[in-house]
């Protein structure tokens, strides 16, 4: 039997777990390193005034094929966590694109057809670009960004379903998001297998999906846990070990953070951590709205721009259908930089006059708690350098920021992390 290798997983997010789970998985000694003293990284949960809120509002879909697996690998009942609905852009006055069940591109035409809050003209555009998107492999010019793909796409279209899941998936604005990055989460979401494009709300909190499970599993898999320890140097050791502050290994995963990253690999990668260090990112808001006695008619709500003027958020959630508090309700301000820019008590203003015009009252409603992330995503430009997932021997980088062709979400860190650890290869003797 040959022995295992010693493996140094850095950053315990979603990429650092599921590196962490398939390395243990494939036989190898696992020591997962985390600055905080909690796994999940930017999608977990936290205390806030004896409540437990996550760290935003964050949504799964049908196609991240590769999270639900790992969520079932380490126990999850991903039916018991997630409320699965087919995609639905609907208002709060009822109108909205609604998909109905079944074979992908064949419920893309029936919900558009049906869509009867655009008119018919506005409908068959929309299909025909489609086709000719499909027809073009789902691919463009990469310097494009969304809002010059969508020159010739009806007002009603771009603002009721592009726009939305343009700063939905990608979390930067259409006349800065790359369209190729947008087309390619297109192409996997509604034109793939049946049920990729359907939403997975969570109904339990953020660390009962992926985090806490993944390291009960790894621990009951002999996988070492260094919490609250923030890696602070890397030696090259010999050509086929690394020192990890110290401490020798076979393989590194670093699945921390582009910048800490780029701090750690700087030495030995200079080109890598200038890449790395490079980002602009985008932030995101979220908004824990109180309404007792307030139940919406579905559990996410879309709040899409009308006439060309935009409302602060651009998605709602009831969380008291999906498992949570009776008449609490997330609002969420994706791509939200022209927003943190004038400041809290400004976004609070708006937020709730986007209530009282929605619902038509304000009065019962009050503001629980503010998150903003600000480097919740890399800003998803056209033609954007992105690092290499593999700029050393015996070392991987993970995370949703490496190269690929999809924005930063969790089912790409969750890819960047499996992909990491299967690169994981023994020393030529």
């Amino acid at each position: 039997m040959t022995q295992p290798l010693r493996v140094a997983v850095v950053g315990a997010g979603w990429a650092g777990l599921a590196a962490a789970v398939e390395a243990t998985d494939q036989g190898h000694a696992v020591s997962l390193y985390e600055m905080a003293h909690h796994p999940g990284g930017r999608a977990r949960s936290a205390s806030h005034k004896e409540r437990l809120l996550d760290n935003g509002q964050h949504i799964l879909i049908g196609a991240y094929r590769d999270t639900l697996a790992l969520m079932q690998r380490v126990g999850v009942d991903t039916a018991a966590v997630l409320h699965r609905q087919a995609l639905a852009l609907v208002a709060p006055d009822g109108s909205g694109l609604r998909l109905p069940c079944g074979h992908a591109a064949l419920s893309f035409v029936r919900g558009v057809l049906a869509w009867s809050d655009v008119p018919l003209a506005d409908r068959l555009k929309l299909l025909s670009l489609a086709v000719r998107w499909r027809w073009q492999g789902f691919r463009c010019d990469p310097s494009l960004t969304v809002a010059e793909l969508a020159r010739s796409c009806p007002a009603s279209v771009f603002e009721q379903l592009l726009d939305p899941l343009c700063v939905a998936a990608l979390n930067t604005p259409a006349n800065r998001a790359s369209a190729q990055v947008l087309l390619t989460v297109l192409r996997d979401a509604l034109f793939s297998a049946p049920g990729a494009a359907d939403l997975l709300l969570p109904r339990a909190p953020l660390d009962a999906l992926l985090p806490q499970p993944a390291l009960t599993w790894l621990l009951q898999h002999g996988a070492r846990w260094q919490a609250g320890h923030r890696v602070q140097q890397l030696q090259r050791h010999t050509d086929h070990v690394w020192l990890v502050d110290g401490t020798p290994f076979d393989h590194v995963v670093l699945a921390c953070t582009a910048a800490e990253a780029a701090r750690l690999l700087a030495p030995w990668a200079p080109a890598w951590a200038a890449t790395a260090a490079g980002f602009c990112y985008e932030p995101i808001v979220t908004v824990w709205v109180q309404a007792p006695g307030m139940r919406w008619p579905q559990p996410m709500t879309s709040f899409p721009a009308r006439n060309g003027v935009a409302a602060p958020a651009q998605f709602g959630f009831d969380l008291g259908q999906l498992g949570g508090e009776a008449g609490l309700f997330t609002l969420v301000i994706s791509g939200a930089r022209a927003w943190t820019e004038q400041g809290q008590s400004t976004i609070v203003k708006a937020v709730l006059q986007q209530w009282a015009a929605a619902f038509g009252t304000a009065e019962s409603a009050s503001v629980l708690a503010v998150r903003t992330e600000k480097r919740a995503t890399f800003a998803c430009l056209p033609q954007l350098p992105r690092p290499s997932a593999q700029p050393l021997p015996h070392l991987s980088v993970a995370g949703d920021h490496v190269q690929g062709p999809y924005p930063a979400t969790l089912e790409g860190a969750v890819r960047s992390g499996l992909s990491a650890a299967r690169s994981i290869a023994r020393p030529q003797a």
